[in-house]
């Protein structure tokens, strides 16, 4: 399957939403994209970026882990231009929910990196290692969900952190590619 036909066909975040989503789900993203804020450091790292990264993100309207971290990536290419990201519903791409299975099943949310010119660089998704931590800390009786949460949410923080390494790692990938070297002369 070429994904990277999925990329030019998905949709920016906002008309995602508007088709894909209810007035509750789009609240819902809303208020997390007002709680998603990036450090001064990590927005010195990402003004940093030179090579377009077009990032392919299979998603729900719905999902609440979509909501919490797919803000992330629009804060991220706010500040990284170069980052452009497209969503596909999950629910009507069967064929991409099939090839971006994670453990042999259906997983949201999952990115897909490409290069300018349609090359994929890699792929990440579902629940970040800081949300996971949080899940088996849970589970095996260690922390308890409140529900509550003071001030800034370290998990979340944690999980922005995480996507940018990410996108770093990715933006470095292209940036020392001897192929897009050769192509823009550096």
């Amino acid at each position: 399957m070429n994904l990277f036909s999925k990329f030019e066909a998905g949709l920016p975040l906002a008309e995602f939403l508007a088709k894909y989503g209810s007035d509750a789900h789009r609240a819902r993203w809303q208020s997390a994209t007002a709680q998603t804020t990036l450090t001064d450091d990590q927005q010195k790292l990402l003004r940093t970026f030179t090579r377009r990264t077009n990032v392919l993100v299979l998603a729900g309207a719905w999902c609440g882990d979509c909501s919490s971290q797919c803000p992330i990536f629009e804060r991220i290419a706010e500040v990284a231009p170069v980052v452009v990201t497209r969503y596909l519903d999950r629910d009507e791409h069967a064929d991409v929910q099939a090839a971006l299975q994670i453990n042999g099943g259906n997983r949201v949310p999952v990115a897909v990196f490409f290069s300018e010119d349609g090359h994929e660089v890699a792929r990440y998704g579902e629940r970040t290692l800081a949300r996971y931590r949080q899940l088996v800390a849970q589970l095996t009786g260690e922390g308890c969900a409140t529900g509550f949460v003071k001030g800034t949410d370290p998990v979340q923080q944690a999980a922005v952190q995480e996507w940018i390494d990410q996108f770093e790692r990715v933006q470095w990938i292209l940036r020392l590619s001897p192929r897009l070297r050769r192509l823009h002369g550096d």
